[in-house]
């Protein structure tokens, strides 16, 4: 007999189950409509995004923009051409802008390109008049090496034709110099104001036409134009042309130089007349440029007595550029260590080296300048710094005045004639030969030097033969004059014939310390006084504001009075002037 009770349970069990069923099913397609759903609203928004974008980047090739960076997108797939083989065809009906710019710039031609920059800098030039601003032709001088290499015969004959008329002077004597052949007339252009041609730009153009010359190797034509040219600036009082005059009157020499000596004891006249000129007018650049140019020319000469009355009788202007100053001091060190006064000659190699511009155009004036420095530190009875020969730009052209050093370091005679005989024609070529000559009571004094410090007594006939001296006479004056100099510290007793070294002090109980860092004081305190005299300030800014303060007085006062007298209102005036 079946019990009701259970059969009902297992009723509401299976309803329960049906029910619980039925429910999953529901939420289960819910879920998957919902998903549904989203995907489709994704992917019409991918869809919607696509086209956007498709769309813009469509227009932005139309307008010529750059390249778009593309997505990978694989349910919008975008549009491509191809050809047969199936790569992609590229549109080169239109170019981006940096390609044609590219492309303009490997096409350009350098002809034109010279001229756009020659013609800038006639701007410039203008500026630097209009504005009374020397700083703007120094600004065209310093694109002159670059535009060196770049010149031509026919690049200057253009610049010629389109900036000088017919029948000007300049034209008629630069173009036969150049190519002879009959140039085309342009008064158009920048550099005629008012009908006329400035100076500036006339003595520019020169310029650049004697700078050409010189490359060419053409000296007689180039010395020719050059003293044409230091007559027309001869001409001229204008602050505006002292840059650019003190570079012709520097290649006005040089084309001289190379004639000859006889060449450059004709110039001396016109370069001194020009020094006079110079310092009348206040030119500062021409100024230091004619001295240092006739400084060369006495040394070039031998003239040394000539020129030391030079140096003592005329003042190098303290506010020069440091290119000339450096120039100045390596002459006056040169003289100064002909005349014997080597610690004055090495002051002035010292700040010449300091001065000198640190670039690879003016290797040659530091290996001349360090080249003078190291016989006179020699003569001074010192021994160059080692790292001197090690730096790049001085090791090879100093590798004979290393071995010189070397034979002076240790002493020996033989060696230094050794090394004399070896680099006789590189010394002869510097111009140090002479000097090295007197190297010889030097190493002898070094000899004598090493042989104090290293015995306490020592005869005067070892000194005789170790030195290779003629006699122990001999030996005994040089041992004399050591001590009197102070190269060594001992006595020479002459009846028994040898030489007593003294015990070596403690420096730093000697005033040689306090030497050495006076000597580097001074050196800071000269490198702060030139770096502020080297400050750069604008030219008469101090009147213009005057000017402008006088003008606003007056302006006042006008004003005053006008409201005083009545025929001006507070309220018009602007209310400045309450409680008149």
């Amino acid at each position: 007999m079946v019990d009701k009770g259970s059969l009902r349970s297992n009723r509401r069990s299976n309803s329960a189950s049906k029910d619980k069923d039925t429910k999953d099913t529901k939420e289960t397609s819910r879920k998957v409509a919902t998903s549904t759903g989203k995907a489709t609203r994704s992917s019409s928004k991918r869809s919607k995004k696509a086209e956007e974008g498709g769309s813009q980047e469509a227009e932005s090739v139309e307008n010529g923009a750059e390249d778009v960076e593309m997505k990978d997108d694989p349910q919008v797939p975008l549009p491509e051409r191809k050809d047969n083989e199936g790569d992609v065809l590229m549109d080169v009906g239109e170019k981006p802008a940096r390609g044609e710019g590219e492309e303009k710039e490997l096409t350009e031609d350098p002809v034109v390109t010279v001229l756009n920059e020659i013609k800038q800098n006639f701007g410039l030039l203008e500026r630097g008049v209009v504005n009374f601003d020397p700083r703007f032709s120094l600004r065209v001088l310093r694109s002159v090496p670059s535009m060196r290499r770049k010149l031509t015969a026919d690049i200057l004959s253009k610049v010629i034709s389109e900036t000088y008329p017919l029948d000007h002077p300049s034209a008629r004597a630069l173009l036969p110099l150049l190519s002879g052949m009959d140039a085309e007339v342009s008064s158009e252009g920048s550099s005629v104001i008012n009908g006329n041609i400035l100076p500036e730009i006339d003595v520019y153009i020169n310029f650049l036409v004697q700078v050409f010359l010189l490359d060419q190797k053409l000296i007689e034509a180039g010395a020719k134009l050059s003293m044409e040219l230091v007559k027309k600036i001869h001409a001229h009082n204008r602050r505006t042309l002292d840059s650019l005059a003190a570079k012709v009157y520097f290649y006005y020499f040089r084309f001289h130089e190379l004639i000859g000596t006889n060449a450059l004891l004709e110039i001396r006249p016109q370069l001194f007349a020009s020094l006079r000129t110079a310092t009348l007018r206040k030119d500062i650049e021409t100024h230091a440029t004619i001295i240092t140019l006739l400084l060369r020319n006495y040394l070039a000469t031998s003239h040394f007595t000539q020129a030391d009355l030079l140096v003592s009788r005329t003042k190098f202007p303290d506010s020069a550029a440091n290119n000339l100053i450096a120039r100045y001091q390596y002459y006056r060190g040169k003289i100064r260590a002909i005349q014997l006064d080597y610690s004055a000659a090495h002051d002035e190699l010292n700040g010449a080296t300091r001065k000198a511009p640190q670039v690879p155009a003016a290797a040659g004036f530091i290996q001349a300048a360090n080249k003078l420095k190291i016989i006179v530190e020699l003569l001074m009875g010192d021994i160059p710094d080692r790292g001197m020969f090690r730096q790049p730009m001085l090791e090879k052209p100093l590798r004979p005045y290393f071995d010189l050093v070397h034979a002076v370091r240790v002493g020996e005679l033989n060696a230094f004639f050794d090394v004399l005989t070896k680099h006789e024609e590189a010394y002869k070529k510097d111009g140090t030969y002479t000097l090295i000559m007197r190297l010889r009571q030097n190493v002898i004094k070094t000899g004598i030097r090493t042989m104090s410090l290293t015995y306490s007594r020592i005869s005067l006939k070892e000194i005789c033969i170790r030195l290779h001296l003629d006699s122990e006479e001999s030996a005994e004056y040089i041992v004399a004059k050591a001590i009197r100099d102070g190269v060594i510290e001992a006595t020479v007793n002459h009846e028994k014939g040898y030489m007593q070294s003294k015990e070596q002090l403690d420096i730093y109980a000697t005033q040689e310390p306090q030497q050495a860092f006076h000597e580097r004081i001074m050196a800071c305190m000269g490198l702060h006084n030139e770096s502020v005299k080297a400050m750069r300030f604008p030219m008469n800014q101090h009147r213009l504001e005057l000017k402008n303060a006088q003008e606003a007085r007056e302006r006042e006062r006008e004003l005053a009075k006008e409201i005083q007298e009545g025929d001006i209102d507070e309220d018009d005036a602007g209310g400045d002037f309450e409680g008149m």
